[in-house]
């Protein structure tokens, strides 16, 4: 089965309230397991949105119903205007979609293989040569296109998997994992090669791996347990953080000096000390973002101690997952709490 022509990008972005891609209510029930649970989020043309979630919580069935792979129990998601139930005919010639394992023929060549894909996807034959040598520039594989691919390395066989995705050139990308057991110069390699196809494309990057997310994203949507907990710009969450500032302090002598100090301090949220014989590791934290350093240097002379090195650490995205996941996990499980007290 061919999957046609595609229509030009400029001719769908201005569909659906200008979202490229639209998810409301979306629920996929499994028996009486719910794993996703009434999702709603939209993301822009030429927007790369992280989409974030703990193992478990329920990317991947998001990513399959997105892509036509498997029907929602409710709710509905719509692709450049077409709605992926009704029209998934529709939808699978705007997507370029690259699972978990990358859909590979090991036994074929780099080029071989994207002739093959392009040819399913319904680029004409004319237009396929064109289209098979962008993918393959595009993705690195200049020198590779030629290899089987059963003897490249996971990095370039994690390429040929965006390279399929991309050859019919989609308006939407969707890439699930795409970084996963790849070592740290390959995941630079590949975190580069999804930024440079952001604007041409919308991309939804799913995955677990949070300084990824980072890097390369320009709004995340975070889910746990099948629902949407957080949807906004890194800088906003982390904005909307507890907003405290820490401050670790490698030091050696007598420490009651400085403690009596920091007593006084004002806006200050806990200090933490671990000793061992005469040196010490201090961890002040602070309410609010203000820079306090140089005042801590102070007290530390004052008190006549040896100050060695002294970091500051804000709230990163990965305290912001960590956050609104496990107060999510707490609140279900105080919710249990009462129900099972009053069944009993």
């Amino acid at each position: 089965m061919t999957y046609g022509i595609i229509e030009p990008i400029s001719r769908l972005s201005g569909q659906n309230n200008n979202f490229m891609i639209t998810v409301e209510h979306l629920t996929k029930r499994y028996g009486s397991t719910l794993a996703v649970n009434d999702l709603n989020f939209s993301v822009d043309a030429g927007e790369i949105l992280g989409f974030l979630g703990p193992n478990g919580a329920g990317k991947t069935t998001t990513m399959r119903m997105l892509t036509g792979y498997m029907p929602p129990s409710e709710g509905t998601a719509k692709i450049a205007g077409f709605d992926v139930l009704e029209d998934s005919l529709a939808v699978r010639q705007r997507i370029g979609y690259l699972p978990e394992t990358p859909p590979l023929y090991r036994e074929m060549t780099v080029q071989g293989y994207l002739h093959f894909v392009a040819s399913i996807k319904g680029v004409s034959a004319g237009d396929r040569p064109r289209r098979v040598d962008w993918a393959i520039e595009r993705c690195g594989l200049t020198e590779r296109r030629h290899q089987l691919i059963r003897k490249l390395s996971k990095g370039f066989r994690q390429r040929v998997g965006i390279a399929q995705a991309i050859v019919h050139d989609p308006p939407v990308i969707i890439l699930d994992e795409p970084t996963v057991g790849l070592d740290p110069k390959q995941i630079i390699e590949v975190r580069n090669l999804i930024k440079s196809l952001a604007g041409d494309h919308t991309i939804i990057l799913s995955t677990h791996i949070l300084p990824e997310v980072s890097m390369t994203c320009n709004r995340v949507v975070i889910i746990q347990k099948g629902r949407v907990v957080a949807t906004d710009t890194i800088d906003q969450l982390l904005n909307r953080s507890d907003n405290r500032t820490q401050y670790e302090l490698k030091l050696s002598g007598n420490l009651q000096a400085l403690q009596a100090a920091l007593a006084q301090f004002p806006d200050l949220a806990g200090v933490q000390t671990q000793s061992d014989g005469d040196n010490h590791l201090v961890t002040v934290t602070t309410n609010g973002d203000t820079d306090i350093g140089p005042e801590l240097t102070a007290l530390v002379v004052q008190a006549g101690l040896r100050l060695y090195e002294m970091n500051r650490r804000r709230a990163t995205l990965e305290d912001v997952f960590l956050q609104l996941t496990t107060s999510e996990d707490t609140a279900e499980d105080e919710v249990f709490a009462s129900e099972t007290a009053a069944d009993s």
